[in-house]
């Protein structure tokens, strides 16, 4: 793991996450850019004192020296590292799993890409919610023509914690996520924006042509976005809106997605993962459950506890952890990737990022529609 170390959130959601089907052990860490914080993390975490690392670009040519090295790194920095950090490592020949977005440039992320295909390695971005069983049963769905020729998309990422200027408060979570210098030109459309815009395409398999952003920064002060209201063109003709927002007041995590097509409706709310509505033209609306009557394979292969019991968050990451693990595990046996795997991978992250430049763009050029077209 690069980064992740203490006081850091989100290193150890990924831990949990990777344990959760016993398929990863963490042997070895580059926690923290300050070594002492390095140290003191790994030895929380029972590394070997040999395998703290101070530097990833250390930990990568050590570990890919070592006939016991890693086979993966999990990358959880902030933004700013992402690149260097996935460049040593497949540069090392190490299978990476990062952290999103993926990159600050469409360049860089295509640079990343590219060495990707080149040396034929596994690169898999945790945009954790496509790994709920209720959002690949809607992808299901959509791929199996149950809704029809799809017309309009609705994606929504609200949150509250950045209603005041909590960055100037210490907060070390706000403090990284507002700085340009390590989140990058984007704010909330990077943070959360990038999840609403990956569950559009991920669940719809349509492309995002173009969009025309408006973003602001409503807390004053703040250098970044912290609002958006995008509009979307999708190939096929389908339209949609984007809302990414974490300055509204009695919302906590309010990801949510709509789909219409010709023939009927979905929505999906990430507060309540286990549900998904589902409303063919002209007839009563359907509950499905996680575990339940008229889930899909899609969604009950996944699916880890008895009906009844709620799954979500750490369950959703999990799933992106175990499909790395078999694609990773397939490559070093020299076999075929798993069929029909749908995880987020680099290319993904060339997406995400292309959105992220795209609606700053726009929102630069008052709202003009952009294309999205590399």
């Amino acid at each position: 793991m690069v980064g992740g170390g203490q006081g850091a959130f989100i290193g150890a959601v990924h831990r949990i996450a990777a344990r959760i089907d016993d398929r990863y052990e963490l042997v070895a860490g580059a926690l923290s850019s300050n070594p002492e914080r390095a140290r003191a993390s790994g030895a929380e975490l029972f590394l070997a004192p040999d395998r703290c690392y101070d530097d990833f670009q250390k930990m990568a040519a050590s570990e890919a020296a070592r006939p016991d090295g890693i086979d993966a790194v999990a990358i959880v920095t902030p933004n700013h590292l992402h690149y260097p950090a996935a460049k040593a490592f497949l540069e090392a020949g190490i299978h990476v799993i990062c952290d999103k977005p993926l990159v600050h440039t469409v360049e860089e992320a295509e640079e990343l890409a590219a060495l990707v295909r080149s040396r034929g390695l596994v690169f898999v971005l945790t945009h954790n919610y496509s790994g709920y069983p209720m959002i690949r049963q809607a992808r299901a769905m959509v791929a199996s023509g149950m809704l029809g020729r799809i017309r309009v998309v609705q994606a929504e990422y609200a949150q509250d914690w950045l209603a005041t200027d909590l960055e100037t408060s210490g907060n070390k979570q706000a403090s990284w996520r507002t700085d340009p210098a390590q989140s990058g030109i984007a704010g909330c459309i990077g943070d959360i924006g990038t999840h609403a815009f990956h569950l559009a395409e991920f669940v719809t398999g349509l492309r995002c042509t173009d969009l025309a952003a408006d973003l602001s920064a409503f807390v004053p002060g703040r250098r970044l976005d912290d609002n958006a209201h995008i509009m979307m063109r999708f190939d096929g003709g389908a339209r949609g809106m984007l809302w990414a927002s974490q300055v509204c007041p009695g919302t906590t995590n309010g990801l949510r997605l709509r789909v219409f097509g010709e023939a009927g409706g979905l929505e999906w709310q990430q507060e309540q993962p286990n549900e998904l509505r589902f409303t063919p033209l002209g007839e009563p609306t359907r509950t499905l459950l996680r575990a339940g009557a008229g889930s899909l394979p899609s969604a009950s292969a996944i699916s880890r506890t008895p009906a009844g019991h709620p799954e979500g968050y750490l369950e959703g990451f999990a799933q992106i952890y175990r499909d790395a693990a078999d694609r990773i595990a397939a490559s070093i046996d020299g076999c075929p990737a798993p069929a029909d795997m749908p995880l987020p991978t680099v290319e993904d992250g060339v997406r995400g990022v292309r959105f992220i430049h795209g609606a700053v763009e726009s929102s630069h050029r008052d709202a003009a529609w952009v294309s999205l077209a590399g």
